[in-house]
């Protein structure tokens, strides 16, 4: 997936994933109860933030295409042509799956 938002420093955009609809006993579970989803799809990432004496960049942890778990609360949500993203600085990133 391409986008046309470039992050800055440090920061990434990212495509969450829908929310489970059912439950694991097939319970379907409505809108109103559904839990923010933490789990997405990084679709751009920043250049890295300034290391300390400005001559270079710190290298990101994380690349295009990696699915990533973020904090729950973290980020910014913006829409864009249509779609939902957030955009994370890179410590809002708690792991990438695999």
């Amino acid at each position: 997936m391409s986008v046309n938002i470039k992050p800055l420093e440090d920061r990434i955009v990212v495509k969450p994933l829908e929310a489970e609809q059912t439950t694991a006993s097939g319970l379907v579970i409505p809108d109103t109860a559904k839990e923010k989803p933490q789990e997405g799809e990084v679709v751009a990432v920043g250049p890295g933030r300034s290391n300390e004496d400005g001559d270079g960049r710190i290298p990101m942890d994380v690349a295009v295409g990696d699915k990533v778990i973020y904090s729950k609360y973290g980020g910014t949500e913006v829409k864009y042509s249509g779609e939902e993203f957030l955009i994370l600085s890179a410590r809002d990133v708690l792991a990438v799956v695999s």
